[in-house]
């Protein structure tokens, strides 16, 4: 998407993934390059345990070169329930470390898979732990570094209590945050309220949209101020990506439409009307 706006629009595959936990999908990493740079987008952050054979350096700068879109973030979600991380889960950090190291720039975006919210105290505790490690040995190889909360019922950071002790529990000089507006609604916060207060930690940001029915909704068709959230970002100068992650049910069905849909929303609808 070209424009003179100071941050670029990029596509998440987590909109495919939804299907069947991504089963019908699998190993189509190169397909959803060429849907997002068809759908507009500048970049893509892949789901990192979910790439497939372009989970190879090589591989993957040759299919982002021929599609002409950029490597903004990989997702790395893991379980991150122990005390510290595990020796598999230490492994598949390092390796997208050393992935991400071949595309300067791009965000290592650290993702804790939910499992419920008992013992929250203590795991919080231990994500933040775990977070910080991940995102300091990361930072030790020029690898930036943001961590994204969701609001699953059983996230243990979904609601502002949770916020607050996460995301200030993080070390601010490895590691930023990523406010997805979706998720922020969803657990009962005003998104650009909430990114307001820790603007000091944001350096990548999610959208998707929400309408409570039960959750999330095509993106222009529910209730996230995303024409005011992207202003503001204007405004402040902000300058890194923006990454639709639409989890709109429509894409149970048809990823490939959502994803063209939501590029052309953004190119439509959205940029013309800033100021």
């Amino acid at each position: 998407m070209t424009n003179q706006l100071p941050f670029k629009f990029g596509s998440e595959v987590y909109t495919w993934f939804m299907s069947n936990n991504g089963q019908t999908h699998e190993g189509r990493l190169g397909h959803f390059i060429e849907v997002i740079a068809k759908a507009g987008f500048s970049g893509i952050q892949p789901i990192f345990t979910w790439m497939g054979d372009l989970q190879d350096a090589d591989k993957l700068e040759a299919k982002l070169k021929e599609q002409g879109i950029e490597l903004a973030a990989l997702a790395l979600a893991l379980d991150w329930n122990e005390d510290g991380e595990t020796e598999r889960e230490r492994e598949v950090a390092d390796h997208a470390i050393r992935v991400l190291e071949r595309f300067p720039g791009a965000m290592l975006n650290t993702v804790q898979i939910p499992t419920g919210r008992h013992n929250l105290a203590e795991r919080q505790k231990r994500l933040v732990k775990t977070v910080n490690a991940v995102s300091k040995r990361a930072a030790d190889r020029g690898v930036p570094c943001s961590y994204h909360p969701n609001s699953p019922h059983s996230s243990i950071i979904r609601t502002a209590e949770d916020y607050k002790v996460v995301l200030e529990g993080l070390d601010s000089s490895v590691t930023g945050w990523t406010p997805d507006v979706g998720h922020i609604i969803n657990g009962e916060m005003d998104p650009l309220t909430k990114m307001k207060e820790y603007q000091h930690l944001i350096n990548h940001v999610h959208y998707k949209d929400w309408n409570g029915d039960p959750e999330f909704t095509l993106m222009g068709r529910g209730k996230v101020d995303l024409l005011g959230v992207t202003q503001w970002l204007k405004d402040i100068d902000y300058k890194g990506w923006i990454i639709c992650e639409d989890e709109g049910e429509e894409a149970l069905e048809d990823p490939d439409f959502v994803t063209i849909h939501d590029g052309n929303w953004i190119q439509k609808d959205l940029i013309p009307n800033l100021k």
